[in-house]
């Protein structure tokens, strides 16, 4: 009876063990330290919803760029398999495979909306694919800033001429397009940037817009707050290891995409709340900030730029011809539906 017992117990532990959900445990690396929010949180809270709509089936740990000392490094650590996932910004890896530049934000580009209506309904995330399969890993929409600010200026630009030589920390394409028009272009480490400005190191400065602009205090320096034009949609990518998501159980990689997506949209939510917050209190603080647009001179010269420098590029990468050729198309459809809804609402009630 007592081995019968015993027995009896083995089959029913045996069973639980062999009915007992396998839990997978992924590690992400982001390009941001662990106070930068929004974009920090996204990663977080992707990690967060993945857990709780897997039922415990899936557990990921985020490590802030200040834990894994490689910020820039995030592809190549999920490529190589150091980290399963990464949260990061597509056009970092310009250097790498300058087809990713578009999937973050281009010059005069697709808006917010118009940019998640390209990635999930007419082509995007299937061309954002077709780049990133190439490098071992997947790429998905991550949270967008929406339209960043053009950058905080000493003094105000009225024409062209006042761009020449002006000293101004301006990363990545734009800066490309600043320097074309005579701007002395730096990149300086965000702790240098406010030390920079009030020592007259640089002139002027663009970093992103009053949520995380606020923190950095440019606008007690700097009186002039330029508005949009290089960066109108700033989208953060989702990276995963092809290898590890291809290992996933369907259910899995379906839990594992729509926690994606909805931290994505929840970035964009609140950073825009963020935004409105953080301007309502620097107007309030500091009444002496002029919001400018650039002269009309300014901004055709820059879309020149634009142009030649797209132009050049494309040539050399058939593939990023044909993703800017996909956002063309699609700006050419629905800005006249933008144009129709948002801005004429706005204008007609502003």
């Amino acid at each position: 009876m007592r081995l019968l017992l015993k027995i009896t117990i083995l089959v029913s532990l045996l069973f639980s063990f062999s009915n007992a959900k396998r839990v997978y445990k992924l590690k992400m690396a982001t390009t941001w330290g662990p106070t930068l929010s929004p974009l920090y949180d996204a990663a977080e809270n992707m990690a967060k919803l993945a857990e709780e709509l897997s039922n415990g089936e899936i557990k990921i740990r985020v490590d802030a760029a200040n834990k894994h000392k490689s910020p820039f490094g995030v592809l190549d650590m999920v490529k190589g398999g150091q980290y399963d996932l990464g949260h990061s910004a597509s056009y970092y890896w310009k250097g790498k495979d300058i087809a990713t530049l578009p999937f973050t934000s281009m010059p005069f580009g697709l808006t917010a909306p118009e940019q998640y209506a390209w990635f999930y309904e007419a082509g995007g995330l299937e061309l954002m694919q077709k780049v990133y399969t190439k490098h071992g890993v997947l790429s998905f929409p991550g949270g967008s800033t929406g339209v960043q600010m053009g950058g905080w200026f000493r003094k105000e630009i009225k024409s062209l001429d006042d761009l020449k030589g002006l000293k101004m920390r301006i990363p990545g394409f734009a800066g490309e397009i600043m320097a074309k028009l005579g701007v002395q272009v730096t990149n300086i480490a965000p702790g240098e940037l406010y030390t920079s400005l009030e020592r007259n190191n640089i002139d002027a400065l663009e970093w992103v817009g009053p949520s995380m602009d606020i923190k950095m205090g440019f606008h007690k320096i700097a009186p002039y707050y330029y508005t949009g034009w290089h960066e109108p949609a700033s989208e953060m990518h989702f990276i995963v290891n092809k290898r590890v998501f291809d290992k996933l159980p369907a259910h899995l990689q379906k839990v594992l995409t729509v926690s994606m997506r909805l931290a994505a949209y929840d970035m964009y939510i609140q950073n825009y709340d963020m935004n409105a917050t953080a301007w309502e209190k620097m107007k309030k603080d500091y009444p002496n900030i002029q919001v400018k647009t650039f002269p009309k001179p300014v901004m055709d010269a820059m879309k020149k730029a634009n142009q030649e420098l797209r132009d050049e590029l494309s040539a050399k990468s058939p593939l990023l011809k044909e993703v800017l050729d996909s956002q063309d198309a699609y700006i050419k459809k629905v800005r006249e539906w933008s144009k129709m809804s948002d801005y004429l609402y706005l204008k007609d009630n502003i």
